[in-house]
């Protein structure tokens, strides 16, 4: 993907970026603690939940399959940590009733906020009108109160322009958050992908959030996305509000770089496979 100059000079400085103890725990509470395998379980989600209280502070949220939002509800109580789950998930194919009926029943069952996945491939091949038919209709479910993701699935668009295209028109259509990517298709989360979207972001002077997730599994990587979010947002822009990292083996990293060790309360680490 290429870069207007600027941008790319941004991007060049942030990669350099080194993870230290402060930006290790400073990423922790940025943390979507994630597992979406085909086969998890309740007892997968309450080891996820269990973990996502950690020594160096709560990470911002776990992210679960719609199946497991009550199970992590009871899990979660009196946390502070936030339930998200995936609608339209992972291939982005499902029509603007589908996705707004599985909106509702993830609200209803506790889901503090959505990931909703772009139908990114319609919109590659020319469609306008379907895709943003899918994204208000998830908006609406919401309501006011919960949060909306917008997956742009960005290492599927062939060019940048187009993908700031989807991006800017999903936040013409409600999106709280663009995030770039579900983890199932690659290259997820890249830096020049994150680079356009904090650009659209500051561009449409908003207050519109953005998620990295896919392929973030160290405190190097995190540390060069928060680096780069401060060169384009400003220090103190990236919050749990504004920003987020999607992933599943990133906290055992960002626990360890902070000095508490590799591993929080004791459980079984989530493998490097579980969704983003």
């Amino acid at each position: 993907m290429k870069l207007p100059a600027d941008l790319q000079q941004a991007l060049d400085k942030a990669a350099a970026a080194k993870a230290d103890a402060k930006v290790a725990a400073r990423a922790i509470g940025l943390l979507d603690l994630t597992s979406l395998n085909d086969d998890d379980t309740e007892d997968a989600v309450e080891k996820l939940c269990k973990r996502a209280v950690t020594p160096a502070g709560a990470v911002a949220a776990v992210c679960i399959w719609p199946r497991f939002v009550k199970t992590a509800r009871k899990a979660l109580k009196g946390s502070g940590v936030k339930i998200a789950t995936v609608v339209n998930f992972p291939k982005g194919e499902a029509d603007a009733p589908s996705v707004a009926a599985e909106t509702k029943a993830a609200v209803k069952d506790g889901a503090h906020e959505i990931d909703v996945v772009l139908p990114y491939r319609a919109f590659i091949d020319g469609a306008r009108t379907q895709p943003m038919s899918v994204i208000r209709a998830c908006r609406d479910a919401c309501g006011p109160d919960v949060i909306m993701k917008v997956i742009l699935e960005s290492g599927c668009f062939p060019d940048p322009d187009l993908l700031a295209w989807a991006a800017r028109d999903s936040i013409a259509a409600g999106a709280d958050f663009l995030k770039t990517s579900t983890g199932k298709v690659q290259p997820a989360a890249t830096l020049e992908a994150a680079t356009l979207l904090l650009h659209v972001i500051h561009e449409s002077g908003k207050t519109v959030g953005f998620k990295a997730a896919g392929g973030i599994r160290d405190a190097a990587g995190a540390a060069a996305f928060l680096a780069l979010a401060d060169q384009l947002q400003g220090k103190g822009w990236a919050t749990p509000k504004t920003f987020r990292f999607g992933a599943s083996s990133l906290l055992d990293s960002l626990l360890a770089a902070s000095g508490h060790g590799g591993k929080g309360d004791d459980t079984v680490a989530v493998p490097a496979t579980a969704g983003y």
